[in-house]
């Protein structure tokens, strides 16, 4: 068998300074994971978990789609009690915020309608958009004059993409200019909450929560993999949103469902933050923490980007710091435009005050 154009194309990659692999685990301090509550290395939380399970005894399979054999007991239990965490009339729970992006943004649109997205926006959303039959036009990112001449512009339905905090920037969408233009030119506006679920709102429920907008956005995507410290995602809406999911997300309807212990662990994770909600002002301790020690930061989020220009200079950066014990990950086009290669910092609850000043002066020191 000829297995010669995927070598060509992966060549292509590594002479490019852009072949990616699969990292092994350093024992270095973690500054690159999203667990920026430091959840999913919580002993407390996981033992409430492990008691749960030993009590309980669920099951270790999905066995099938939700349509089909998966839709077991756990899931209308913890949809609920999400439903009441998001403020939402519906909840429908995903195998992750890849799949609860793209059954929504794909199935909700159809042919003559418009989906504008922000320019920078996961490829998730972007992908998407692409495999609905809509019209899809993308919006320079967080800028409201291109986003109202794109809305003005559309025809159909028009379907408005955005997050609250983007992951390679940290830099949060002007949520409320959003949600003006789009009752003003009759928009439905979907939200993706990745990277702000937990870190942001009551009980961890999101930026949108917290900014009293939440019941203007016709669709809310959470995901538990990042400040949740599980796994999973959901989509928060109407009631007749999640019916037509149930109907027509692809994504939800051929894939098998999550395990019991899975469910079991987003219920946890959530009642356990609710209870430990001085973790975010933690979080944000250490991000103040660390602006004040790297005044270049342009972020004021969990996730702080330092540009470096380059391929090159990013990885060498990178290496310089594992060098030093610290574990920061270089940010490569293509995944980012060429020019703005960058580290991408993460802060936790976890990492220490000492910590934050050794990182950020040797930050100084190899730049």
């Amino acid at each position: 068998m000829d297995f010669d154009f995927l070598k060509k194309k992966l060549d292509e990659r590594k002479n490019s300074g852009n072949l990616r692999q699969l990292p092994g685990q350093k024992g270095l301090i973690d500054f690159v994971s999203n667990d920026y509550m430091g959840l999913a290395r919580n002993e407390e939380l996981a033992e409430i978990i492990r008691k749960r399970e030993k009590e309980e005894s669920p099951g270790i399979g999905g066995t099938g789609s939700r349509l089909l054999s998966g839709n077991h007991d756990y899931y209308s239990q913890v949809e609920d009690y999400l439903k009441s965490v998001f403020e939402a009339e519906g909840v429908l729970i995903f195998n992750s915020g890849y799949h609860a992006n793209q059954a929504l943004v794909s199935s909700v649109a159809q042919k003559g309608d418009t989906i504008i997205y922000d320019q920078l926006a996961h490829v998730c959303l972007k992908e998407g958009a692409w495999l609905s039959k809509a019209e899809t036009i993308a919006f320079r990112h967080n800028d409201m004059e291109d986003l109202e001449q794109k809305l003005r512009q559309a025809s159909g339905r028009k379907f408005v993409v955005t997050e609250t905090v983007f992951s390679m920037d940290g830099d949060i969408a002007p949520l409320r200019a959003i949600v003006d233009l789009c009752e003003q030119y009759n928009g439905y506006l979907i939200v993706d909450e990745a990277h702000s679920t937990g870190s942001f709102g009551k009980d961890g429920s999101g930026l949108l929560q917290s900014l009293m907008l939440a019941q203007k956005v016709f669709a809310r995507v959470y995901t538990f993999g990042k400040a949740m410290g599980v796994h999973g995602a959901c989509v928060a809406g109407s009631k007749i949103l999640i019916d037509y999911l149930v109907n027509f997300g692809r994504p939800f309807i051929y894939t098998t469902s999550l395990p019991p212990i899975s469910l079991i662990s987003i219920e946890e994770s959530f009642k356990y933050l609710a209870s430990h909600i001085e973790l975010q002002q933690a979080l944000q301790h250490k991000i103040r923490l660390f602006r004040e020690r790297f005044t270049d930061s342009v972020s004021e989020t969990a996730i702080q980007p330092v540009l470096i220009g380059s391929n090159e200079k990013a990885r060498e950066a990178s290496l310089k710091l594992a060098g030093q014990g610290f574990d920061v990950r270089p940010i490569l086009s293509p995944t980012v435009q060429r020019g703005s290669e960058r580290l991408r910092i993460s802060l936790h609850t976890f990492n220490t005050s000492d910590q934050i000043d050794e990182l950020t002066s040797t930050l100084k020191n190899i730049l």
